[in-house]
């Protein structure tokens, strides 16, 4: 039965991957971004690739009355919202001491208020039907600030602290609504083409580097399966974490003799180079979903792999505990009916 995604951040990039991803499933799109040409190319794929239907919206995540209209024209063109996913986001790069008050407002309206007005709009029409999955974009900096990131970080740890207090809302008001998040880690997207920075070489993200569709796997899987509260994606990621888990000052030190270098490719950087911060790169130009480092991407992850194969196997075990149960207390006599886990939250 095909469903109705809602994709924000959809014209380039991990958002663009999604949606041939999806749309590989049969689902009805609606693709939201700010450019115009990085949509009608992702509609494009997404067709060929076998959506059932898709529309484009031309919105500014950041703006939360668009947000609004937006999922109203999803729900009278392609019907009720089954699954939203928020991926849009801006950057820059620069040391905190150089990033604008204006840059650092923009930067925390898009990458993290736009995942909080795209959630609203989404629960407003998901909590009356109960039911409905939001997959949060998210990344290894959600957890690990790293240098020249620093708006960006800052949003990425707000969406993981908002994100863990309306999931447990969610919870305690017993809805079938589902929250989960996957945490990425480095990807090819065209953001390190288009990204405002002011450093002098070329931006490049922190090796290994993984291709978007490594990316949109995960979030379709998140989509299928949302009760994990979050998924990470990546061999890199899982490491990143567990060591700022556990040795968070060592990797601060680490950071700081590496972060810098890490994050440009030696390239000089030309002053008339694209810059999306305010306005969309790929309004005239087609950027796809991939960046120009195809040469150094892994196209799999057998972190991911695992984690879906250990994931099939624990979920085949629970439906054949489940049947086991369900067939031991048909067999009994005035056997009371379960207790909700959740009471229904006061209106």
């Amino acid at each position: 039965m095909p469903r109705t995604v809602v994709i924000s951040g959809a014209s380039g990039g991990i958002g663009r991957a999604c949606a041939v991803t999806f749309a590989a499933r049969g689902d009805r799109l609606a693709l939201i971004a700010r450019g115009r040409a990085g949509l009608d190319g992702a509609q494009r794929d997404a067709e060929r690739a076998g959506a059932a239907e898709v529309i484009t919206i031309q919105a500014d995540i950041a703006d939360a009355r668009a947000v609004e209209r937006a999922a109203d024209r999803v729900e009278e063109e392609l019907g009720p919202i089954d699954v939203w996913v928020n991926d849009a986001f801006a950057s820059v790069f620069a040391p905190f001491t150089e990033i604008s008050a204006e840059e650092f407002l923009r930067v925390t309206e898009v990458s993290y208020l736009g995942y909080v007005y795209a959630t609203r709009a989404a629960l407003r029409r998901m909590l009356p039907r109960d039911a409905g999955v939001i997959v949060q974009v998210g990344s290894s900096i959600a957890y690990r600030g790293i240098p020249l990131q620093t708006a960006y970080s800052g949003a990425k740890h707000a969406i993981q602290g908002w994100h863990e207090a309306l999931r447990c809302e969610l919870l305690a008001s017993g809805t079938r609504v589902r929250t989960t998040m996957v945490q990425m880690p480095a990807v090819n997207t065209p953001q390190f083409d288009w990204v405002r920075s002011r450093l002098s070489e070329g931006a490049q993200p922190v090796p290994p580097i993984y291709q978007p569709e490594v990316a949109a796997r995960a979030v379709l899987y998140a989509a299928d399966h949302p009760r994990r509260r979050e998924y990470w994606v990546g061999g890199s990621t899982v490491a990143t974490l567990l060591a700022n888990a556990v040795v968070p000052g060592l990797l601060d030190r680490y950071l700081a003799r590496t972060g810098f270098d890490a994050q440009q490719d030696g390239r000089r950087r030309s002053p008339g180079e694209p810059d999306n911060l305010f306005a969309p790169a790929d309004a005239d130009e087609d950027f796809g979903a991939h960046g120009r480092f195809d040469d150094r991407a892994r196209r799999r992850s057998r972190q991911q792999q695992a984690t879906h194969a250990l994931g099939a196997l624990v979920g085949r075990v629970a439906a054949v505990l489940s049947a086991s149960r369900g067939g031991c207390a048909s067999r009994r006599r005035g056997t009371r009916a379960a207790r909700p886990y959740f009471r229904k939250a006061r209106p």
